[in-house]
């Protein structure tokens, strides 16, 4: 063989070589990457069911304290925070008008009683009249119209009288008044509280002509009260005596306990939410629900997040949601899930119960230990995210 044969011998067999490499590796090219899939197991565990609602804490009991009276503020004894107790001297209003118009209610009713002192006087005497004409005119000694004159001068006065103790009446009344709101010139506190806010400071003037103005307002802090708005698709879930938990905004890890008291039949608030039809309307109804408050942590006007708690069940099967496909929904509580059994998916039918934010109650269909599906590599990577093997 020549020099140059055996040159292309060895170059046929390196080529060959090369091209079945070549080929193996695009057999590896081609062969598809296995699937790999994302689970959860299904376990036992607590599930509430429950109606989110935001509310608006307020005092167990609330009053807002108004003077009843015109004039100026004299002196305000309190301040906001201040604890007080029923009867408690809050705030004087500047005496002096109120104690002179009851000197002159009083006045009046003198000037009435001794008017009335005369009408007697003079009743008497008329009688006395009367009675002298009435026996001179039998004796033919005066006139039949002197005596009838003196009988109506003494019914006159009689009547005079009567209307006196009318003004009399309501002279008292108008002194009683008088007393009264040169009492109300002192404001004290109508219950046990604490001062939450004032409305007018030392000089100002009040008028309460027309409504008594707000002097300031008293609130019973042991016990907050949170009046929660209940939209119209919930409110029929819900009843008194139904446990409720909250969170402020101000300290959103601390859970606060308490039972819904009441709810409201007729709505509070109805929004607008569009300039449409009445469709477009958002009704809202005030469930009230109370909680201690000993460490005065809640105060008033706070913003709650309420849930109430509609049914409970304790360590029951569950799955996570995400694992009910809403496009394998067969009924309103079957459903079409996937379990992964030795790798390999696997088409299940189960029923379900109550849910919360996160998982659902599974009836039937499951069994403890089982991995549900959630997703997979394909519709992850579809989703240009990264397939996570978990659970299982």
């Amino acid at each position: 063989m020549t020099k140059k044969a055996r040159r292309l011998a060895v170059v046929g067999v390196f080529m060959s070589f090369v091209l079945a490499i070549a080929g193996w590796n695009a057999l590896d090219w081609f062969k598809p990457e296995p699937i790999e899939y994302i689970t959860a197991p299904v376990e036992k565990r607590d599930i509430e069911e429950t109606v989110l609602a935001t509310g608006v804490l307020e005092g167990a009991k609330q009053v807002a304290v108004g003077a009843q009276v015109t004039g100026q503020l004299k002196s305000m004894k309190v301040s906001v925070g201040d604890r007080v107790t029923k009867g408690q001297l809050l705030a004087e209003i500047d005496p002096v008008l109120p104690r002179n118009n009851l000197k002159r209610a009083m006045a009046e009713l003198k000037n009435i009683r001794a008017s009335r002192r005369a009408s007697e006087a003079m009743l008497r005497y008329n009688e006395l009249n009367f009675k002298r004409q009435r026996e001179m005119s039998a004796e033919n000694a005066a006139s039949v119209a002197d005596m009838e004159n003196a009988r109506a001068q003494m019914e006159k006065e009689r009547a005079n009288i009567e209307a006196l103790d009318a003004q009399i009446v309501k002279a008292e009344i108008q002194v009683e008044t008088e007393k009264a709101n040169l009492g109300f010139t002192k404001i004290v506190a109508p219950m046990d509280g604490v001062v939450i806010a004032t409305k007018f400071e030392e000089g100002q003037t009040l008028v309460s002509s027309q409504e008594a103005p707000t002097l300031l307002v008293l609130a019973k802090l042991d016990t907050m009260k949170v009046k929660a708005q209940i939209s119209e698709a919930d409110v029929t879930r819900v009843k008194p005596g139904l446990e409720a938990s909250f969170t402020v905004l101000g300290n959103q890890d601390r859970l606060y306990k308490g039972m819904l008291r009441t709810i409201k039949l007729a709505p509070d608030k109805v929004f607008d939410k569009d300039s449409g039809s009445d469709s477009n309307k958002a009704v809202y109804y005030s469930g009230l629900l109370e909680v201690p408050n000993a460490d005065h942590s809640l105060r008033v006007a706070m913003t709650a997040q309420v849930s109430i708690i509609i049914n409970r069940q304790p360590q029951v099967l569950s799955i996570p949601i995400s694992a009910l496909n809403p496009d394998q929904k067969i009924s309103g509580s079957q459903h079409k899930v996937r379990v992964l059994v030795n790798g390999q998916p696997e088409d299940r039918t189960i029923k379900t119960g109550i849910r919360d934010n996160v998982y659902v109650q599974v009836l039937s269909g499951l069994n403890s230990g089982d991995d549900v599906i959630l997703s997979d590599s394909l519709s992850v990577s579809a989703e240009g995210e990264t397939a996570v093997v978990i659970g299982g």
